[in-house]
């Protein structure tokens, strides 16, 4: 079965390339199948206006902020392994080493992740993921899609985070311990009021300034996508996490 869903998500990612729609005006915006986008992107906000946006700003209001920084830290850690293996994908053996040792160092040192130590002694943060890595090797992202609970994200990008899954140490869990279905979910939702908390203030800026919010959050998106492949972090600082 695993291997089934292996080879699905690969032949998405790979598929990726040859969905582009054949109409002008969809292919200039990558998003052949934007009513459903929309109608999906409209749940999603009414579902973030009565529970994701209420939880996050409880989260940032009540939780001190050292501790926020320490269960961000958390979570931020927890996705070294993969940022290894995709490092290694790309041939970066530099960055490669560089997030093995980081990993290593904030898991012991820095009690399981919760202190970032290794940016001090010079492994600053640097995420790769596998739809960065197709995207690195030429693979468009394929179809915009907006999926509902999830929100923005791409063919190419969706069938990455799955393959990223399989070198999460969270998934070594979902194999040994009782309750693994329920792990994947705690932290997703878990990560998600932590990305919703850091970025309220953002969010509604953009809402209020947008004349179109779906179109300008799809732009935001992909633009961020595209520096993510292209390894710009600086020109991210002023786009929204998603």
């Amino acid at each position: 079965m695993v291997k089934a869903k292996l080879f699905l998500a690969l032949a998405l990612a790979f598929m990726a390339a040859g969905c582009a729609s054949s109409d002008p005006d969809a292919a200039v915006a990558d998003d052949p199948l934007e009513p459903m986008n929309r109608f999906f992107f409209d749940f999603n906000q009414k579902l973030d206006r009565n529970a994701a946006l209420p939880a996050a700003t409880f989260y940032g209001r009540s939780v001190p902020s050292r501790f926020r920084t320490s269960f961000h830290n958390l979570l931020t850690n927890l996705s070294g392994p993969v940022t290894v293996v995709n490092d290694l994908m790309e041939l970066e053996f530099g960055y490669a080493a560089d997030a093995a040792g980081r990993f290593v160092v904030n898991s012991t040192i820095g009690v399981a992740g919760l202190f970032d130590v290794a940016t001090d002694w010079g492994m600053p943060e640097r995420p790769r993921d596998f739809g960065e890595t197709l995207g690195g090797y030429g693979v468009p992202e394929g179809p915009y899609l907006v999926l509902p609970f999830r929100g923005p994200t791409a063919v190419r990008d969706l069938s990455g985070n799955y393959i990223d899954g399989f070198f999460s140490p969270l998934y070594y869990i979902h194999v040994q311990y009782a309750g693994k279905q329920y792990v994947g979910l705690v932290k997703s939702s878990l990560g998600s009021i932590d990305t919703r908390s850091r970025n309220i203030i953002t969010y509604q800026d953009i809402e209020r300034a947008s004349v179109d919010y779906y179109a300008t959050m799809r732009a935001y998106y992909l633009q961020r996508r595209q520096r993510q492949v292209e390894d710009k972090a600086v020109e991210m600082e002023s786009l929204p996490d998603f």
